[in-house]
């Protein structure tokens, strides 16, 4: 629960969340409209291309989708070993260095020629997406995702039933949050569909735009008022 005494880590922040979402929706709109109709940020509508693959015994389309998803099971593993040694080290967080990473990451994509092979992207952002997701986990006491919208929806109806029922307080301030994050994934979106008209793969670096707002924001956190928090661990965590 979201409490106002707390002291939260930057990489909490609501507003950092709600970058990340926006990046989400950025890359999950990208994937889809120009890099091979696959999802990258959550792998359940990949799940359900998988099925329809296998129904249709289309055996080389249903091979296609375990690549995303292959990736983003990878990168879920990576993500849970390789906190320990950076924070061992007591230079910057995880969470920062990710951002840092998917910056690079997402600028080396956009290098890259519209003849080349979709799988390169996708791959590369299915194991960003994945660590991303299972970094941030609570956003000010308050279990979020980054990088798909479902939990948020049905944390959207939650805190509404529950204001209606008057059970808990701040619970339509809570629903707000959870709104103001698919608000940002949408955005993020239609930014991405609007620039890949424009730029095609190119497009894909204002995701390291907006990426690199949260980067500066949570690398000046991690240099200046909480570096003597460095060994503290997230919610969530």
């Amino acid at each position: 629960m979201e409490s106002k005494n707390k002291e939260y880590l930057e990489c909490e922040k609501l507003w950092i969340f709600g970058v990340l979402m926006l990046a989400g929706g950025f890359l999950g709109a990208f994937t889809y409209s120009i890099r091979g109709g696959v999802f990258c940020n959550a792998q359940t509508g990949n799940f359900v291309l998988l099925a329809m693959a296998l129904g249709n015994k289309d055996w080389s389309r249903a091979a296609y989708y375990l690549i995303p998803m292959t990736a983003y099971g990878a990168g879920a593993v990576l993500s849970e070993i390789l906190p320990k040694p950076v924070k061992r080290k007591h230079i910057i967080r995880w969470d920062t260095l990710l951002i840092g990473v998917e910056i690079l990451v997402i600028v080396a994509l956009g290098f890259l020629p519209e003849s080349a092979p979709y799988q390169i992207s996708q791959i590369a952002i299915n194991f960003i997406c994945s660590m991303q997701y299972n970094t941030f986990r609570q956003a000010q006491g308050i279990p979020m995702a980054t990088t798909f919208c479902t939990n948020h929806l049905r944390q959207l109806g939650i805190h509404i039933g529950k204001w209606l029922q008057k059970k808990g307080g701040g619970a339509l301030r809570r629903g707000g949050y959870h709104l103001m994050m698919l608000g940002a994934f949408v955005v993020g979106g239609v930014a991405a569909t609007v620039l890949c008209r424009l730029f095609l793969g190119k497009a894909i670096w204002g995701a390291a735009l907006i990426l690199l707002v949260a980067f500066v924001d949570l690398l000046h956190a991690d240099l200046t008022k909480e570096r003597g928090r460095l060994e503290q661990t997230p919610s969530g965590h």
